[in-house]
């Protein structure tokens, strides 16, 4: 097993990863970490939204209606930094390494589609994304843009301060915001145009909720054809990503994990490079791209 583990400034050696990669047909499995130069943050990094904040919950968002409106009033203030987020060099390497038929499939926990803006094709989202909604009760699919436009029109004086008071509030990966109790009161929800009267739902999987089967059957398949697994920015903390380094360690499949910080997955890595995707991924690319 190679193992590499990099000071804060240098670029670690990268001879076994790039060897990996550039044998092709990489199945890339990315996470919350490779969105964090992007100002997303990270569920459980060292400043990670877990630390200060309870994501919301497939249970609360469908048994509870206050639950699902102080959801709704704390999206409408995040979803702005969401939607104007940018791919960053990272994003951008995967795409190139895709692009250079080095990557054969990309598989992603995130649901902030930045893989899509820096250019990746393909794009299985394992958790779904923040850029559509669906109806609880009638299963329209909706553009999230087009409900921001709705929300505004429905909430013209909304703005209130943040839990903390004064800077805005920091986004969580969920793509809500910490809102005081009482501003929910202030917040109007609107429903579902498609029937009327159907409750919203970011199309996006909840902790608590289950991944569509065949989005997970679409996954594993990618894994079992591939000739390595390169998770990129997860501690793979929960099984949703961790079955695929899993199911590829038992098909007798190379993984490499890039991550700052330890995962999961460590022992079942036969390259591990514990540094900042921001480092790796440009310095990966161009050693394999030309």
């Amino acid at each position: 097993m190679g193992g590499v583990t990099a000071p804060p400034t240098v670029v670690p050696d990268l001879d076994e990863l790039t060897a990996l990669v550039g044998n092709g047909n990489a199945v890339v499995l990315s996470g919350a970490g490779l969105s964090t130069d992007s100002g997303i943050p990270d569920y459980r990094g060292a400043t990670g939204s877990l630390r200060r904040h309870t994501p919301m919950t497939w249970q609360t968002f469908t048994r509870d209606p206050r639950g699902r409106h102080r959801y709704w009033a704390r999206s409408y203030v995040g979803w702005r930094q969401i939607a104007e987020a940018r791919p960053n060099d990272g994003h951008r390497a995967v795409a190139a390494l895709q692009q250079a038929g080095l990557v054969g499939g990309i598989v992603t926990q995130n649901v902030d589609g930045l893989h899509q803006a820096g250019g990746a094709v393909d794009v299985l989202e394992l958790h779904g994304g923040l850029d559509r909604t669906v109806c609880l009760q009638c299963g329209d699919v909706a553009s999230r843009a087009e409900l921001d436009v709705r929300l505004r029109e429905a909430n013209p004086g909304f703005r209130p301060e943040p839990v903390e008071g004064g800077a805005e509030p920091a986004v969580n990966p969920d793509g809500d915001v910490e809102l005081p109790e009482e501003a929910l009161d202030d917040f109007v929800m609107v429903e579902c145009l498609a029937c009327g009267g159907g409750p919203l739902k970011p199309d996006v999987v909840f902790f608590g909720e289950t991944v569509p089967p065949d989005r997970v059957a679409q996954a594993y398949s990618l894994v079992t054809c591939a000739r390595s697994l390169v998770v990129l920015g997860s501690s793979l903390t929960v099984m949703s990503g961790y079955r695929f380094v899993l199911r590829a360690a038992k098909e007798g499949i190379p993984v490499a994990i890039v991550n700052a910080g330890p995962t999961r997955g460590d022992d079942k890595a036969d390259v591990r490079v514990d540094a900042p995707l921001g480092r790796v991924l440009p310095a990966l690319t161009a050693r394999l791209v030309r």
